[in-house]
């Protein structure tokens, strides 16, 4: 979702020669595949096939595979978005090798280390030449990081780029009536290892989502790793009105989220989609590194407590939601925005 809108605008300039790598962290089918399909994504350039592995191991192995490439490669810049392991990896690789970095969605913070990603994010910001931030509050962290304000380039939301891009197209998708969904539901998320690696957080959540479903029916696209640790913590998903179903491709999930009662996540991506569409989302989790969307957005912090995350879900039945806005540049640009940027450094560096 981040890549597609930054490809198709460096191909709209002949001088740019953008090199996709994909690492292979993610590689199942449904979580890989299918968006390169509905993202309008060509085949990556080059395909690392790292599969999966610890944090340590799978960092690791990117590591090892990317090196190679981009000494090969030596291209003038690499650019890494978000905040999982191939970003941080790929980013020490470059900065070791003296290859400039470019880190597209700089500066958030969850100010939780207990997030593999908030590690990922802090030291990837560290040795990033280039920092493209969603929001001033990502610049405020940068700054107090010592990141020289010249380094640091607001230019909105690749995310939403690609939802605006592929929001209408995503009205076409027959997801409901495929799932024999009428009427009012709510869509859950679930994957962050703080909720599902451990018995009792995940033995929580599956508590509130069985009192919701009393009310409203919930679809549960599940993440294969959600799937493997409620088989292993023997956590039955037997539960009236919730409605557990095969991960989606990204137009028939943006479907589903257009037309839900609310949210249900732990996901970075949705708090911000949600977010644009208006739509209310309740976050499992106790912080986020985007505050911008429960400041200005339809979020709602509920952590993995029955009580709060019931508490939220009534709120939204009971027609009592927090409504919101779109924050400043989430305008479907940020690509633009990001390339302008990269066009004129190329120039300046090249005169």
């Amino acid at each position: 979702m981040k890549i597609a809108p930054l490809l198709r605008e460096m191909k709209r300039h002949p001088e740019l020669n953008p090199v996709l790598v994909h690492t292979g962290q993610h590689y199942d089918a449904g979580m890989s595949d299918v968006f390169f399909r509905d993202l309008e994504i060509s085949a990556p350039d080059i395909y690392l096939d790292v599969g999966s592995g610890t944090q340590a191991v799978q960092t690791g192995n990117i590591m090892m595979a990317f090196e190679p490439i981009a000494q090969e490669q030596n291209p003038d810049l690499v650019l890494v978005v978000g905040d999982v392991n191939s970003t941080l990896a790929c980013s020490i690789v470059s900065a070791k090798l003296g290859i400039p970095v470019g880190h597209v969605e700089a500066g958030l913070r969850s100010f939780d280390r207990t997030m593999p990603e908030e590690i990922n994010r802090v030291v990837t910001d560290a040795l990033s030449e280039f920092h493209f931030t969603t929001s001033p509050e990502a610049e405020n962290n940068l700054l107090r990081e010592g990141i020289s304000k010249e380094k640091i380039y607001f230019v909105g939301n690749v995310m939403i780029d690609t939802l605006i891009h592929l929001v209408q197209k995503a009205e076409s998708s027959q997801v409901r009536t495929s799932l024999g969904v009428n009427g009012d539901y709510a869509l859950l998320t679930l994957h962050r290892p703080s909720n599902v690696d451990e018995q009792e957080p995940l033995k929580r959540i599956f508590k509130a989502l069985s009192i919701i479903a009393r009310r409203i029916p919930i679809l549960f696209p599940i993440h294969p790793r959600t799937a493997r640790m409620l088989k292993q913590f023997e956590i039955s998903t037997e539960v009236r009105g919730l409605k557990l179903i095969e991960p989606l491709g990204y137009l028939d999930f943006i479907h589903l989220e257009r037309h839900a009662r609310f949210v249900l996540t732990d996901s970075g991506g949705i708090q911000e989609e949600t977010t644009v569409l208006g739509v209310p989302c309740l976050t499992l989790r106790n912080n986020t590194e985007r505050p911008i969307t429960i400041a200005e957005g339809t979020n709602v912090l509920v952590g993995n407590d029955v009580e709060r995350i019931c508490n939220g879900a009534e709120g939204v039945l009971n027609a009592k939601e927090k409504t919101g806005r779109v924050p400043s540049l989430w305008d479907g640009k940020a690509a633009e925005r990001i390339v302008s940027v990269l066009r004129r450094v190329a120039a300046q560096s090249h005169s």
